[in-house]
């Protein structure tokens, strides 16, 4: 499994996710991707998308179910996530979301933690505050020992920006894991309510 969550890309992790939801096409998949913004935390084209289908077709982690043709649109490649892929998927997020190194992989991670039941994300995005407390007061106190040695402020500029971000992180965590521990938010997968909206999006994917 550890080898498994190694080979995993962001864009692979967030396929492994929408067949999470149902059985889908690649380009099912694609469309979906646009309707929800993910090409802002992931690059997203046609080509790498098929490419990261097939490689994670070839490692197990999703299955073919059957190929279709409807009207004159081509033939289509309907795939399902396996157990595999479901294992790795949630080992994925549940290891990147405490990280306050990566921000990159940080970012998929937050976007697919719906996919952990809600306590553990609450627990992992804690542990993520309480790393980033830990940089922002070892910053502080390091650009006080500077200052005290005699460097002039104009040389922290930058620093003073890093912590500046780091506080806002801490304030922002705070806020978003009580708005999870409440019980009226929608979480997971299983809870997403079969809206008009949520269906006609899914409708006009596969289209």
């Amino acid at each position: 499994m550890t080898d498994a969550v190694e080979r995993l890309t962001p864009l692979g992790l967030m396929v492994l996710a929408l067949l999470d939801e149902d059985d889908m096409h690649a380009y099912e998949m694609l469309r979906l991707m646009r309707a929800r913004n993910h090409g802002r935390i992931v690059a997203l084209t046609q080509g790498t998308l098929y490419h990261t289908v097939a490689r994670l077709e070839r490692h197990g982690m999703i299955a073919e179910l059957g190929v279709d043709r409807a009207g004159n649109r081509p033939e289509r490649t309907t795939y399902r996530l396996t157990d595999a892929g479901a294992a790795a998927l949630r080992e994925w997020v549940r290891r990147e979301l405490p990280r306050a190194d990566r921000p990159d992989r940080f970012a998929v991670a937050l976007a697919e933690a719906h996919n952990l039941p809600r306590d553990d994300v609450i627990a992992l995005l804690g542990e993520r505050r309480d790393a980033v407390a830990r940089r922002l007061a070892e910053h502080i106190e390091r650009r006080e020992r500077v200052l005290a040695a005699g460097v002039l402020p104009q040389f922290l500029i930058q620093s003073e920006r890093e912590d500046a971000l780091a506080a806002a992180d801490l304030d922002w965590l705070d806020a978003v894991i009580d708005r999870i521990r409440r019980p009226d938010l929608v979480w997971g997968v299983a809870d997403i309510p079969p809206t008009d909206r949520y269906l006609a999006q899914r409708e006009a994917a596969r289209s």
